[in-house]
């Protein structure tokens, strides 16, 4: 990419923080031009500055993945104004740990929204310009407790299994127009959604560190991105075993002291929830 008609272009949702930031980052530096959105614009503003400088270039485009016309301009912006999009990252998303008595219809419901809705907003507003040149490049991000159902992520597992699952629909699909899909499976990454969890996190990485992994695994023919590889092979024969034992085994991952009266009857705040990239 030694000239600006030969970069790549990618569009990465959920950059304005943790590992959308770091991977458009890492990928300018590579000599990409990454369009990156979410919906704080003074964010994303504040990652293209520190991106100057870098061989690529990073064009901020503010946008709510929940708002299927916001996400169609904010994609045919950066067609016109940026050029084709080679490949498209779909990470925006949320999460709030919960135990059972805490959900309600409103936080199950933002959750489906931003997490599964919000994908399928984005894979709309994309897939007919990759269709139109029989080429590209989707990126599915969803998270290794889409392997077997954990306590505290009722919602926010079966919105990433469903991910998982649209992705394992269009890969056959797809493949046949030369489109490229992969699913991202990441444990846990420091971020500021995962600093809302209040339990052990093994084999937590770093932002940038998972940044690296996930580029490296863009650049593969690999359907699955996994990362770290050691927690996922762990995960995976959890996924494996009879449920009966599976299901004694992740019940030890229940916060030991349930919330008191107060807090089990307080459900998690709508606006909080939508504090995401």
């Amino acid at each position: 990419m030694n000239s600006e008609t030969q970069r790549k272009i990618a569009w990465i949702t959920g950059a304005s923080s943790g590992l959308g930031r770091e991977l458009a980052l890492l990928m300018v530096q590579e000599g990409w031009n990454v369009a990156i959105s979410a919906r704080r614009a003074e964010e994303l503003a504040a990652v293209a500055a520190e991106a100057r400088g870098y061989l690529g270039r990073i064009l901020p485009v503010p946008l709510d993945t929940t708002d299927a016309a916001s996400v169609k301009a904010g994609v045919e912006r950066i067609e016109k104004e940026f050029g084709p999009i080679d490949l498209a990252v779909f990470n925006a998303g949320t999460h709030h740990p919960m135990l059972a008595e805490e959900i309600t219809a409103e936080a199950a419901g933002t959750l489906i929204d931003v997490n599964l809705k919000g994908t399928a907003n984005c894979l709309a507003a994309v897939l007919p310009f990759f269709l139109e040149r029989k080429a590209g490049h989707l990126a599915f991000v969803a998270s290794m407790s889409s392997y077997r159902g954990l306590p505290t992520a009722a919602i926010y597992g079966a919105t990433k299994a469903g991910i998982v699952n649209m992705a394992e629909a269009l890969q056959p699909d797809l493949k046949r127009s030369g489109i490229k899909v992969q699913v991202v499976n990441p444990g846990f990454v420091k971020t500021p959604l995962t600093d809302k969890n209040e339990f052990p996190m093994p084999f937590l990485m770093e932002a940038d560190e998972a940044a690296r992994a996930f580029y490296k695994g863009l650049q593969s023919e690999k359907f699955e991105i996994m990362f770290p590889k050691i927690f996922g092979r762990i995960m995976k024969v959890l996924r494996l075993l009879p449920a009966s034992l599976a299901l004694k085994l992740t019940a030890r991952a229940i916060p030991k002291e349930k919330p008191g009266a107060a807090q089990t009857l307080r459900p998690p705040k709508a606006k909080a929830l939508r504090k995401r990239a």
